[in-house]
């Protein structure tokens, strides 16, 4: 348990540092930083939310008990360094990503949720194999284009500052995340 809770939060860390780059660079070359974060969640085998969700035994009560404390874990990292971060760094905002978020509403980050989700467990099973490419690829596509990535998104709002409309789409998220993350194996078991 203490080292699911190291990891968890240790994952969610290096994915805020991926955020706070992508925040202070921006555009194609903060997206290509960003995937330091998970490059290191990888390289580390730590459990991230998106990096785990698509490898757990469906039919298991303990993967998905395991889960929901990897995703409490990574989110309590994300708003430790935001919370830090608004101090050390004054004029990082996410108001613009919030923008976005709040424009599109739960179901449509939701749905963008689901396509992060094929990204991220696509990206981590070759960076499992040290095919690392796909993982540098699939971070600046899910940036760019718009997709949501709910543990990201969790460093984002806890910067900007949590509300019940964020919560909410913070919430899809975490759903579009994970059937996103098990859309592959579900519909090609063979090849996962």
């Amino acid at each position: 348990m203490k080292n699911l809770i190291g990891s968890s939060f240790l994952a969610g860390l290096f994915i805020s540092i991926g955020c706070i780059v992508n925040l202070s660079v921006g555009g194609i070359p903060g997206a290509v930083l960003f995937s330091l974060g998970l490059l290191s969640v990888v390289c580390y085998g730590l459990k991230l939310y998106t990096g785990t969700a698509g490898f757990i035994n469906l039919r298991s009560r303990k993967d998905y008990n395991n889960l929901a404390l990897i995703v409490i874990w990574n989110i309590v990292a994300c708003a430790i360094l935001a919370f830090m971060v608004s101090y050390s760094l004054p004029d990082l905002s996410s108001s613009t990503i919030i923008s976005k978020m709040i424009n599109l509403g739960p179901i449509r980050c939701g749905i963008n949720a689901i396509l992060c989700g094929i990204l991220m467990t696509l990206a981590v099973k070759f960076g499992r194999e040290r095919n690392w490419l796909p993982l540098l690829w699939a971070v600046p596509v899910f940036i760019l284009s718009g997709f949501r990535h709910s543990i990201a998104d969790g460093f984002y709002i806890s910067l900007f500052g949590w509300t019940p409309g964020l919560l909410l789409i913070w919430i899809a998220e975490v759903f579009g995340n994970f059937i996103g993350c098990n859309i592959v194996r579900l519909l090609c078991p063979e090849k996962t």
